[in-house]
């Protein structure tokens, strides 16, 4: 499993901006938006594209274009939803997938209650939104269900990260020979007993979208 930690000065403005407990709820999706575009041109680097020949007005040249079949983008709901416009804005021609994972917060373990996906997702570049990676247990097992469905790699993006998540996906995923990688505007200090991550930025869902 790779992650990458970005090192960009205005993703550590927008991020500080995020975990100030002031921002208000239209201004934190505003934010969380534009904070995802960033992510997602470090986490596309490794999107696959084609070799073609273009006109342009003087000679034919050559360049790229992406790669069939498009990559998936796969918000995990809700909170996944405040970063999903950010991301299909640099990825317009990816497919968009919806994956319904929600945490016990007795045993911190993942449930699924809703998926919207291809069930053949072979040779399929896949990009999980998720906010927060916390425990680890959400996304490991969202990263679990694609790859049972013939993803050939899996990149998760998250807004924050803590220790204990990281370890964990290494953990599951290691020695499985699957492509991992996790691009995070930050890696945080650890979790508390109740699972949050420290100093985190509280709930992102209901910062996003309010207490429902």
């Amino acid at each position: 499993m790779k992650t990458h930690v970005v090192d960009h000065p205005l993703v550590a403005h927008k991020l500080t901006a995020l975990r100030d407990v002031r921002t208000d709820s239209p201004t934190f999706r505003r934010l969380a938006d534009e904070l995802v575009t960033l992510l997602a041109y470090e986490a596309t680097r490794d999107v696959r594209v084609t070799d073609v020949t273009v006109d342009t007005p003087l000679m034919a040249t050559q360049g790229v274009r992406l790669a069939r079949p498009w990559p998936l983008v796969v918000p995990i709901l809700r909170a996944g939803l405040g970063m999903l416009d950010g991301m299909v804005r640099l990825l317009p021609t990816a497919e968009v997938g919806f994956l319904g994972m929600i945490r016990d917060e007795e045993t911190l373990q993942a449930e699924t209650y809703a998926t919207r996906l291809p069930d053949d997702l072979s040779g399929r570049q896949c990009y999980v939104l998720d906010p927060m990676l916390a425990t680890g247990g959400t996304l490991a097992a969202a990263i679990e269900f694609l790859f049972q469905r013939g993803a050939i790699d899996v990149t998760a993006i998250c807004l924050l990260a803590a220790p204990e998540g990281l370890a964990h996906l290494d953990d599951v995923f290691r020695g499985s020979g699957r492509p991992l990688k996790v691009v995070t505007a930050g890696l945080d200090e650890r979790l508390n007993e109740h699972g949050y991550i420290l100093p985190g930025l509280g709930d992102a869902g209901d910062r996003l979208y309010g207490v429902v």
